[in-house]
């Protein structure tokens, strides 16, 4: 989208005058004016006399002498010429006057009162408009003007990427005008080294600049005869280096081995009827093995990757909450499941044309909140890992017995959890191996509420010699598509576990693959730690990689 730029105007006091369009011609625009004004007065006078003259002696209008053919082009020679002249200024008047969210590419904003537009003060120098390299050039004339066209009020920051076609400009212009508005610099905040247009309507709105989050590897993580190396973002000094600890504790024990027990992703709609007895009806209707055929034809028109795969009602009074499974592929699902279920809704409604939808989403899904359906249900894939730790690693490696993590894991995950009211919160820190890898794959860090539900359980085998340690998962929600799995960084960590994008030979693997390492991990993660309190080396492990060093009242400025 190409931006009008206005001519920019001579500095005052260097003996010139503002740059006029009419500077280009051979004439002064005045002169040039009168010719054309006068050419067309002389043509269509002497038209009008030779036509009046042909009227009265019956002569055909059409039979035309060579001074009425130049006649006829000066007329229409001068009257093009004034209507571009006169005519279009006159219409970007009006519609300038109309439009005020167009000024900003126009050109100069006016001065009140219909004055000349006032020259734009010199800004600030701002380093957050590019490189450190730019931040003493000054700003472009044109970007200073729609930055305070922004902080009035005049255009909607939103529409900057649209206006523009421009979407590392729009971001820069838009983080000047909130530099301005708050008078915080944000200068820690960088703007450049990110491909902005990747966002765009899928991922972000309204960008201003991007966080930085370290990645770190941990393992290789030996899971079903493949090794992994699982990136992890986090900010929480010691554990991608726990995590890693664990890895290397299971890889030398043989590996852990995992099992999907199912993969559905869920949407639960409520409507309401006109009773109790008629929810039921609807009901019976949903959940009638009879009509499950028809509602999976209605419901996989959506996609082609979407199956449904069962409903489950609820009612509270004459409110029906209708959850809905389907399997969607290697997407996460959410936007497909949806879909499939207005599609179904909309086909209800013939037979219940009583039904009153108050929601695509009724919370019995559910999404990003702790829920019993999920802990109970399942929602996207549910994972089950397990390894068995030899006694000579348990102790060599993890520095405690087996003897310890048992009794440790009954008091504290199980009984601890027990006392808490833990709603799938039977484990030692699941979320936090969950949320590293969500981050560095593009997953939603929302969901990590219930794909962190898990239970871990510890025993001992082999006599009482060897450690048996599962995480049972019931709602790990991933996808290798859609998202933030297309941003390259992501995209990159995903490439790096070899499920990048859909797979094509067996749609649905790669997520379902990716869910397994998210367990591999938390297995890890949940053996590494609980070494550390059975052997009393948390807080000494925390200070040593958790803190600090650096004397942060220099850092300050």
């Amino acid at each position: 989208m190409e931006v009008r730029r206005g001519v920019p105007c001579r500095p005052e006091g260097a003996g010139a005058g503002r740059v006029q369009a009419g500077d280009a011609l051979p004439l002064p625009i005045r002169h040039t004016n009168l010719i054309f004004s006068a050419l067309f007065a002389a043509s269509l006078a002497y038209l009008m006399r030779r036509w009046r003259e042909k009227i009265r002696s019956s002569t055909p209008l059409h039979v035309v002498g060579l001074a009425e053919m130049l006649a006829i082009f000066g007329l229409v020679a001068s009257l093009i010429y004034l209507l571009s002249f006169f005519g279009i200024a006159f219409v970007q008047s009006i519609v300038s006057s109309s439009d005020e969210d167009e000024d900003f590419l126009v050109g100069a904003a006016r001065a009140p009162g219909g004055g000349a537009a006032a020259v734009a003060p010199a800004p600030s120098p701002c380093a957050l408009l590019g490189s450190p390299e730019a931040a003493q050039e000054k700003m472009p004339e044109e970007d200073e003007e729609i930055v305070s066209s922004v902080v009035a009020g005049k255009v909607p920051s939103y529409v900057l990427e649209t206006r523009l076609g421009d979407c590392r400009r729009a971001a820069g212009i838009r983080r000047e005008a909130l530099r301005r508005i708050t008078g915080r610099q944000i200068e820690g905040l960088p703007l450049d080294g990110f491909d902005y247009a990747s966002i765009l309507g899928q991922c972000c709105e309204l960008p201003v600049g991007y966080v930085q989050l370290p990645v770190g590897i941990a393992g290789p993580l030996l899971l079903d005869g493949q090794r992994f190396y699982v990136p992890m973002a986090t900010t929480e000094g010691c554990l991608v280096a726990s995590t890693n600890r664990g890895c290397k504790a299971i890889a030398e024990s043989g590996g852990a081995t995992s099992v999907v027990l199912r993969d559905g992703m869920t949407r639960a709609p409520v409507a309401r009827l006109p009773t109790a007895r008629r929810a039921a009806e609807l009901k019976a209707f949903l959940e009638d093995p009879g009509n499950f055929d028809t509602l999976s034809m209605v419901f996989n028109r959506s996609s082609r990757f979407a199956r449904l795969q069962g409903v489950q009602c609820a009612m509270a009074g004459r409110n029906l909450y209708m959850r809905f499974s389907c399997c969607t592929g290697d997407a996460m699902g959410m936007n497909m499941v949806s879909k499939g279920v207005q599609n179904v809704l909309d086909y209800l409604q013939h037979d219940f044309p009583d039904m009153d939808v108050i929601s695509i989403s009724g919370n019995f899904c559910s999404d990003k909140k702790p829920a019993a359906v999920n802990w109970i249900e399942g929602r996207g894939k549910s994972v089950v890992c397990e390894a068995i730790i030899k006694e000579d690693i348990v102790k060599r490696i993890l520095k405690t017995n087996v003897q310890s993590l048992v009794e440790l894991n009954v008091i504290k995950n199980l009984a601890g959890s027990a006392i808490a009211g833990a709603l799938g919160g039977f484990n030692a820190h699941a979320s936090n191996i969950v949320t590293a890898i969500f981050i560095a794959t593009g997953q939603d860090p929302a969901q990590n509420v219930e794909s962190s539900h898990c239970i871990t359980m510890l025993e001992a085998v082999n006599d009482g010699n060897d450690l048996h340690i599962s995480v049972t998962m019931p709602s790990i929600e991933v996808g290798t598509v859609g998202g933030g799995t297309q941003l390259a960084s992501q995209a990159a960590c995903l490439d790096l576990l070899g499920v990048k994008g859909a797979n094509r030979d067996s749609p649905g693997s790669n997520a379902r693959l990716l869910a397994t390492v998210v367990a591999g991990g938390v297995l890890a993660g949940e053996l590494s730690l609980l070494s550390a309190l059975a052997a009393g080396q948390l807080v000494k492990s925390h200070m040593k990689y958790n803190r600090s060093s650096k004397d942060m009242s220099k850092v300050v400025s």
